[in-house]
């Protein structure tokens, strides 16, 4: 007990320590939930999810339940399904969906929605939204294009505390060896003037849309050869992700109720002598590898627009399929949504990050979207081990 107390004090003072992974997916202002205090009557139902607490609910008290698009719901559980996550959780429901006749009364047949609470009884979070960005590049540096986008670094060290002690199993220390002492890995102002020990996929012409692809988490690159080239997270430098709208705010540059993606891009363009101090606010630097097709998340699948959603692992399992409902600009908005993908930024019980897909109208709705979220997590009925 006094080592796994040990290695916690090693987290809070390292600063290249991180829980896995540690990328925010949109530029957003913490989650500003307002506790209550109260009497809850949702309760730790199982053992698997030691941290989430759950009430019970029926599928009539989900919010336009029965205006669900439900074959496009099940199809994209059967997707999920390519992920060994959804396949643990699910078993052999991953197979049955495949058969299935009706998609509604397969969902409502075996499946039963859990109402997501906090500990302190509370059942509304916050939602934001994430897209896939474009950016422009070249596979050589050269004229405009001097922003490398850079792989995993090969010095670059991760310690997996998760095999030594299963408490910690979604804790990963993150460094570089300098003799034999393992120290900070470099942030993202040190890897300016630092020489990275890393291969470079291709340069852009914009350090404002490369940061934007780090939030993001993945993009296509349009090179100027003519070639698209698809590429995702691979790796982060172990620094805690911190957002700079904050960092605005802090300044004075910018009003709490302004902050939002696009204005925060216009504020860094109307000041370029200030973009690097505004954007090194964020130590944390994403590495990147080339991928086959678009936007993939956690889980190694493809992602879809509007269905697949980042959680907090901590609370909820990536692979799991959710009902979400929220409230943006007056519509309601109300879908299952598979837990595909993390984020730095997403931290919480009821916290979601809600994939928009690529596109200006994608990064438009992206950069403003931020709405109450209530979360039904749909486990199997009879379920006794998640």
């Amino acid at each position: 007990m006094k080592s796994i107390i040990y290695i916690f004090i090693i987290l809070v003072s390292f600063w290249g320590c991180s829980i896995e992974p540690k990328i925010g997916k949109v530029e957003n202002i913490a989650d500003k939930n307002i506790s209550t205090q109260r009497v809850s009557a949702a309760k730790i139902l199982f053992d698997d999810l030691p941290k989430t607490y759950l009430l019970k609910n029926e599928f009539e008290q989900l919010p336009n339940w029965e205006q669900e698009n439900y074959l496009f719901a099940l199809n994209s559980f059967i997707e999920s399904c390519r992920s060994k996550n959804t396949q643990i959780l699910y078993k052999d429901l991953c197979e049955e969906a495949k058969y299935t006749p009706d998609a509604k009364e397969f969902l409502q047949n075996r499946f039963k929605p859990y109402l997501i609470n906090t500990e302190d009884g509370n059942d509304k979070g916050l939602l934001t939204g994430y897209y896939e960005p474009r950016l422009r590049g070249s596979l050589t540096k050269k004229e405009s294009y001097i922003y490398p986008i850079y792989k995993t670094p090969d010095d670059l060290i991760v310690v997996d505390l998760g095999s030594i002690y299963p408490k910690l199993k979604d804790y990963r220390l993150r460094g570089r060896l300098e003799g034999n002492k393992l120290v900070p890995y470099y942030t993202r102002k040190e890897t300016k003037s630092s020489h990275i020990n890393a291969d470079v996929i291709c340069y852009t012409d914009s350090k404002i849309d490369r940061f934007f692809l780090e939030i993001q988490g993945s993009g296509r690159v349009e090179l100027d050869n003519g070639e698209t080239i698809f590429i995702g997270y691979a790796n982060q430098n172990g620094h805690a992700y911190r957002a700079i709208g904050k960092y605005l705010v802090l300044q004075n540059e910018m009003k709490i109720e302004d902050v939002s993606l696009q204005n925060i891009k216009a504020w860094l363009y109307k000041n370029p002598s200030r973009i690097d101090e505004v954007l090194n606010y964020n130590k944390s630097v994403v590495y990147f590898k080339q991928k086959e097709h678009s936007a993939t998340g956690s889980l190694g699948i493809r992602l879809t627009a509007k269905r697949s959603i980042a959680v907090d692992r901590r609370y909820i399992p990536l692979g799991s399929m959710l009902y979400l409902n929220a409230s943006f600009k007056e519509r309601e908005m109300n879908s299952i949504v598979l837990a595909q993908d993390t984020g730095g930024a997403i931290v919480g019980a009821i916290r979601a990050d809600l994939f928009l897909g690529y596109g200006e109208e994608a990064m438009h709705i992206a950069g403003e979207l931020k709405a109450p979220l209530k979360l039904w997590i749909l486990l199997p009925k009879e379920t006794s081990n998640i």
